[in-house]
């Protein structure tokens, strides 16, 4: 099934269901105003485990619809992952739901994080503003779920799930995680497509990145960039004749026609060293394009939409305290995981086994 050949399901009936108005993770739910622009301490500050690890759970694209049997395997997928892997943070990047009751649908796919405490922040889907609920609605119901760290939108800044996150050791910020909305949909000129990265956000992005280079003495802070619609680096990269690449690529990358320099940007500050988006379903690759790594997770639904590349799962992130780059593999609902790699800018090849832990 082409993805442009999507239908929106039917509504299903049902009212929302109730989330136990307990207190969300101390220390992670605060909605304080600081920023690192500001010379304050950053809006949501994570540290490195005593093993000095620190793990990352990518779902993306459960598409769950309440009520509807072909999610549920989608719900147990969740479940699965997180008891397998007990992440220390999960960044669902989008399109967590696939129709109505679109609020319960959302709290029941995010509830087994609930459960077991775990943070989580989320970068909105396309698809996640379909239904009965606008974007502003679904993601002021998916900050009120406990666990979860996604700030207040700001004025002025485009769409409503943009956040930094960082992650420091004794040593100070170590690594920073920055969430983009990729937006939905435009239309300009007549011409429809994907939305794209605005202006206002790699202002934001910049203005971020510079103030903790600065805290640095001057040296970039490794950095993620997470999001939902893929950059249109991503169809340059599987192009190009000197790419690197593992995992599936069985779909063209489906983003937005319009590059609005998100990734110069990138270089330019030399901080991010790799982007995550999920969208495409048959897609989980990581590639090496350039200096930079450009990643899919792996699609985390069931049967609601097309998905042809065998068992959903996760895509994980493991960073290691003082040590450079990150590893990454794909973990496959009831199967074990695969591509198990450690990635670091300077490499040639992605083609290198993770070591034995």
């Amino acid at each position: 099934m082409e993805r442009r050949d999507f239908l929106k399901v039917a509504a299903l009936s049902g009212a929302a269901i109730a989330v136990p108005g307990i207190d969300a993770l101390a220390g992670t739910r605060k909605d304080a105003k600081a920023d690192p622009v500001l010379n304050d301490k950053p809006v949501r500050e994570f540290k490195f485990r005593p093993d000095g690890k620190f793990k990352i759970l990518q779902l993306t694209d459960t598409h769950y619809v309440a009520g509807d049997k072909r999610s549920e395997r989608a719900l147990a997928n969740v479940i699965e992952m997180l008891d397998t892997e007990k992440p220390d943070l999960v960044i669902h990047t989008g399109d967590i739901i696939f129709g109505n009751p679109a609020e319960k649908s959302a709290r029941e796919l995010l509830q087994p994080i609930v459960d077991r405490g775990i943070p989580f922040a989320v970068t909105m889907g396309n698809h996640d503003s379909d239904f009965e609920l606008n974007r502003e609605e679904m993601y002021a119901v998916i900050r009120s779920i406990p666990g979860n760290i996604n700030t207040p939108a700001r004025k002025g800044l485009h769409g409503y799930s943009n956040d930094v996150i960082s992650l420091s050791s004794s040593k100070g910020v170590e690594r920073v995680f920055y969430l983009f909305d990729s937006g939905s949909y435009i239309e300009y000129r007549g011409e429809k497509g994907y939305d794209y990265i605005r202006h206002s956000q790699i202002g934001w992005y910049r203005d971020h990145s510079e103030a903790f280079t600065k805290a640095n003495g001057g040296t970039p802070v490794p950095s993620m960039a997470f999001c939902h619609i893929p950059v249109r680096e991503y169809n340059d990269g599987v192009r190009d004749t000197g790419r690197s690449m593992i995992g599936y690529f069985a779909e063209e990358p489906c983003s937005s026609r319009y590059n609005s320099g998100l990734v110069a940007n990138f270089k330019e500050l030399g901080d991010v060293e790799a982007v995550v988006c999920g969208h495409d379903h048959d897609d989980d690759f990581v590639l090496k394009f350039g200096d930079m790594f450009y990643i899919y997770g792996r699609y985390s639904g069931c049967d609601t939409v097309y998905n042809n590349i065998g068992r959903s799962g996760a895509r994980i992130f493991e960073f290691t305290s003082g040590e450079p780059g990150f590893r990454t593999y794909v973990r496959q609902y009831g199967q074990g995981l695969f591509q198990d790699v450690r990635l670091t800018r300077d490499m040639k090849s992605i083609l290198v086994k993770a070591p034995k832990e």
